[in-house]
């Protein structure tokens, strides 16, 4: 316990009368219990539910297995005991682990499986939040009468995950969102971690800075160079310097280094949507946008499916490029309300071609589709310019919406457009 004093220069008594004043609080009101359920090794995860040859050896989800370039995007455990990590470059995997077995991306059928973890979550409680496509918070405050007390209903969740779906997962046990994000960090993989604002001393303070939640790896080599190491030495420091310091964002750091929180979880509707999109991290860096056009198809492909299942239409594309120098650049337009795959990527390629360096390689490709508002079909346009719109943009999204009907039947590989199959 003395490295821990020196550390965080804390006594005993500092430590009760924290824990004096949080049990208190407690008291004057019902306890928040909040959940941050988090999938372990995501991707590679649902890849060993369709693969059991993937089981029990080192395995990961990366560009391009074939060509071995690209990067690593999910490692399961086996690969990770070897020092394989998230965004290691393959040449790196390979030579700390020969034996690893690649996996290319498969985004839908990971969409999918995400799909079936919240359904499942949402038997729990009806104010669940999704983060990512792999964690979501969950509101679990008042339901120990029909779950148990949190840790027993935790262990149900991570049981019922793991014989339904097959996968992993760790989760995090706390009053609010950001100490549960913490807690479910703290043990991977199948772990349950309590992170309650008495615990804050012990097990919090001690991590060092760039551990935070939200907090990059610049802001924490700032910190560091300013002699501030550990969570404990964060919460410390006075509240107007850090805003000096960070400018508004300081004084979230300083809040979260405390174990402060007041956002709540949000259950996000499908009205709630701003915008859908997908990137793609290439399997090599690329120069010529002629190799480029095809993947900005296969992305807008995907989202014109998504925003037709939603029944939306939105009238802003963005465009999303990342070059070999981690340099990002994003640009967007506006064009009549749509939910048709062609205009989507009609409207991204002009941005692409009007953005296009054959000297910047690029290593990842984004869309997205934005502005879903009811009135965003009203263009400025004559009455026969909105009559041959009509036409040719029903005729579009009927042959769209057949698509989506066969793949749906069939699986979404049945059909696709002419200009995405390899000769």
């Amino acid at each position: 316990m003395a490295w821990f004093a020196v550390s965080l220069m804390l006594t005993y008594a500092d430590i009760a009368l924290f824990q004096n004043m949080t049990e208190s609080s407690e008291n004057r009101s019902m306890q928040k219990v909040i959940f941050l359920v988090d999938m372990n090794a995501f991707f590679i995860s649902c890849e060993m539910t369709r693969n059991h040859s993937l089981v029990g050896i080192p395995a990961a989800v990366a560009g391009d297995p074939k060509k071995r370039t690209g990067i690593i995007l999910a490692a399961n455990y086996e690969a990770r005991a070897c020092g394989v990590k998230t965004a290691m470059v393959l040449h790196e995997a390979f030579k700390l682990c020969p034996k690893i077995f690649l996996v290319p991306p498969d985004h839908r059928f990971y969409a999918q499986k995400s799909k079936e973890v919240m359904d499942l979550l949402s038997n729990y409680t009806p104010i669940l939040e999704q983060n990512s496509i792999d964690e979501a918070w969950l509101d679990m405050t008042g339901s120990e009468g029909l779950f148990g007390k949190p840790v027993e209903a935790a262990k149900r969740i991570m049981d019922e995950i793991k014989n339904k779906l097959g996968l992993w997962c760790s989760i995090g046990i706390a009053e609010n969102k950001f100490l549960a994000k913490m807690a479910s960090e703290m043990k991977k993989p199948l772990g349950i971690t309590e992170l309650w604002e008495r615990d804050i001393p012990l097990k919090l303070w001690p991590l060092p800075v760039k551990e935070i939640y939200g907090i990059g790896g610049k802001t924490a080599e700032k910190l560091n160079r300013m002699g501030i190491r550990t969570i404990g030495e964060l919460a410390r420091v006075d509240t107007n310097f850090m805003v000096k310091t960070f400018g508004k964002g300081g004084k979230d750091i300083y809040l979260h280094a405390n174990g402060m929180d007041t956002s709540p979880v949000v259950a996000h509707e499908i009205g709630d949507m701003k915008s859908i999109g997908r990137s793609t991290t290439l399997p090599e860096d690329i120069s010529d946008i002629q190799k480029a056009k095809p993947v900005l198809m296969k992305l807008a492909d995907d989202i014109g499916m998504t925003v037709r299942r939603h029944g939306k239409k939105g009238c802003t594309v963005h465009v999303t490029l990342k070059y070999s120098d981690f340099r990002v650049v994003t640009r967007q337009t506006t064009i009549p309300a749509t939910c048709t795959t062609k205009e989507i990527y009609q409207a991204g390629c002009c941005l692409l071609e009007q953005n296009w360096n054959r000297f910047h390689p690029v290593r990842l490709i984004g869309i997205s589709l934005s502005g879903f508002h009811e009135d965003s079909s009203s263009d400025q346009l004559s009455l026969f310019d909105q009559m041959e719109d009509h036409v040719k943009n029903d005729k579009d999204e009927r042959i769209d919406k057949a698509m989506d009907t066969i793949r749906s039947k069939h699986g979404p590989e049945i059909i696709t457009f002419a200009a995405l199959i390899k000769k």
